[in-house]
């Protein structure tokens, strides 16, 4: 028998900053290839070719105002923002549940605080376009990306080392 893992509880560090009871959801990134169609002489068709990977962006949900994540909007650094979210992810068919971290890189460009009325649930929005992410579960590193390094490490294989190594990286 199977069943899917849910999330069954999380937390949010920015900065170190702990943010258990006040995080309301994550959205991670979403994962693609930079990719362009290519049809050369003789070919039936276009292929895709890889250009390298495409922008990533997660966004964080919490509940209410929070005065020292507004307090980080605007820096000047590509990656002056860190985030750790932790997850417990278990199915109900007796399994034990798995650790999932995210820790990404990259700053606030948009804080979307949403309506406020008084006696209403709120949730400001944080959009944050990412220069590193990486996705570890039970201990495992399973994805790492880093932008500006030029990393791209998938289950413990670096796709990008070889170009890395030309250009001098």
């Amino acid at each position: 028998m199977g069943l899917p893992r849910k999330l069954k509880n999380l937390n949010g560090f920015v900065d170190g900053e702990s943010f258990l009871g006040v995080i309301a959801e994550f959205e991670e990134p979403n994962l693609a290839l930079a990719t362009e169609d290519w049809r050369g002489g003789g070919m039936l068709g276009p292929v895709k070719v890889d250009l390298g990977l495409e922008a990533m962006e997660a966004k964080l949900k919490m509940g209410g105002h929070t005065a020292s994540l507004i307090r980080k909007f605007g820096t000047s650094e590509v990656d002056g923002l860190r985030v750790r979210l932790v997850g417990a992810y278990q199915s109900d068919d007796g399994r034990p549940p798995e650790a999932v971290e995210c820790f990404i890189g990259g700053r606030f460009s948009e804080i979307a605080p949403g309506t406020s009325k008084a006696g209403d649930d709120t949730e400001h929005e944080y959009t944050v376009p990412l220069s590193y992410y990486r996705r570890v579960v039970n201990g495992r590193t399973e994805i790492e990306i880093d932008m500006i390094a030029g990393r791209f490490i998938v289950d413990g294989f670096d796709r990008y080392a070889e170009i890395m190594a030309i250009v001098g990286g």
